[in-house]
């Protein structure tokens, strides 16, 4: 970890030479690495100290890290994650919560939350985070930076701690454009599926409708520009069902796999879970099979409706998290509700396994606060190149 860390944000792993390439198109840039992926030097904690305690030190390194020291960049720590990755807060009971950079009075939001920390705070260039529920995006909307959830399974989750395998992503997260556009070189390649020159800009006029009039309205000049420069958005409806119906097949998909993951080690070990993390787990547990079968069905036909709706040219322009970071005093009751809010919009990307650009570009009572694109499966690179044009 780096000698200063005012932020909070890394662990305080003693330091381990990682070796890299020596030049590289990433060899000019510092990068830290979310302490679910495997640095090989490194033990692995998920953000709890039972897991820490069974880790030992790794041998190998995580091929989606590896990519990236390969291409020249210097890896300078892992960072904090929130329990088990199963929050959304940024505060981890065990590990304390890192600082957000962009406004040090609210949270990071989690899980992936020493990462955006470390990127916000300019302790490094660039930073890999996980997103499984809104890891990557919710901290990237709360502290100012660009972060993806890419199409599932198109970068490797080798050797990288699980939470919900059907839904965890590799994401990470920059201040400008530009070096987050240099990392997706990397870690991408080139889209299987590219988006045309011109694609259909698409307005989901039911999420937006999730917003109070204060967010809208300071999301509402950023829209105008996209539009301007994109075209002007077609309004279509998005939900299969109603959005309890997506918030609840997604909690229960979500939720069975998380239980599957970590349950054995819960009840083996009954270790001290922090709150919110302990209710989750303990709800996790009572998901019936029912209603995971349901749940299934649910996303094949919800992932249908948007694929159609998307072609290979379509591009929703939505808002990232229903409003700026809660702030630090906020209370656990305040903070699950906000929580189950963001994950009606958040479950979209996650359900349909579909890419998810968080842009930094406005911002409400002086906090940061993100506009999205969500494009066809594999077009991952081509949103970030939409992203660059926006941004410049």
């Amino acid at each position: 970890m780096p000698l200063y860390d005012p932020a909070h944000a890394f662990v305080p792993y003693p330091d381990v030479a990682v070796p890299r390439a020596a030049t590289g198109p990433l060899a000019d840039l510092s990068f830290a690495v979310k302490d679910l992926y495997d640095v090989a030097g490194y033990p692995t904690s998920g953000g709890s100290p039972i897991v820490l305690a069974m880790s030992g030190i790794k041998t190998r390194t995580a091929p989606s890290v590896q990519k990236l020291l390969d291409a020249g960049a210097r890896f300078v720590g892992k960072t904090v994650t929130d329990e088990l990755a199963f929050s959304m807060n940024g505060n981890n009971a065990h590990f304390g919560a890192p600082i957000n950079g962009a406004a040090k009075e609210r949270i990071t939001g989690g899980s992936s939350s020493g990462s955006a920390s470390a990127v916000s705070s300019n302790l490094c260039d660039f930073a890999l985070g996980s997103d499984t529920g809104g890891s990557v995006r919710a901290p990237a909307s709360h502290c100012n930076l660009y972060g993806i959830r890419p199409t599932h399974g198109r970068i490797s989750l080798e050797a990288v701690l699980d939470l919900a395998p059907s839904l965890d992503t590799v994401g990470w997260f920059a201040r400008d454009v530009g070096t987050f556009a240099r990392v997706g070189d990397v870690l991408l390649g080139e889209d299987p599926s590219p988006l045309p020159a011109g694609v259909r800009l698409l307005w989901p006029s039911d999420i937006w409708a999730m917003l109070d009039a204060p967010v809208a309205d300071a999301l509402d000049s950023t829209a105008k520009q996209i539009q301007l420069m994109l075209g002007a958005a077609t309004r279509v409806h998005i939900a299969q069902g109603d959005w309890d119906a997506m918030y609840w097949n997604f909690r229960y998909l979500q939720s069975r796999e998380a239980w599957l993951t970590d349950g054995p080690l819960i009840e083996r070990h009954a270790p001290p879970l922090g709150p919110g993390v302990a209710e989750r787990f303990a709800w996790s547990r009572g998901v019936t099979d029912e209603q995971v079968s349901k749940a299934r069905v649910f996303r094949v036909a919800f992932k249908s409706k948007l694929t159609a709706l998307l072609g290979n040219d379509g591009v929703l322009l939505m808002p990232t998290m229903p409003d700026i970071a809660p702030l630090r005093t906020a209370t656990d009751a305040s903070l699950e509700d906000y929580r189950n809010k963001a994950i009606r919009m958040l479950c979209v990307a996650g359900l349909g396994g579909f890419p998810q650009l968080s842009l930094p570009l406005a911002e409400r009572d002086g906090a940061p606060l993100g506009i999205s694109l969500l494009g066809p499966a594999g077009s991952d690179r081509s949103l970030i190149a939409l992203a660059e044009r926006i941004a410049t």
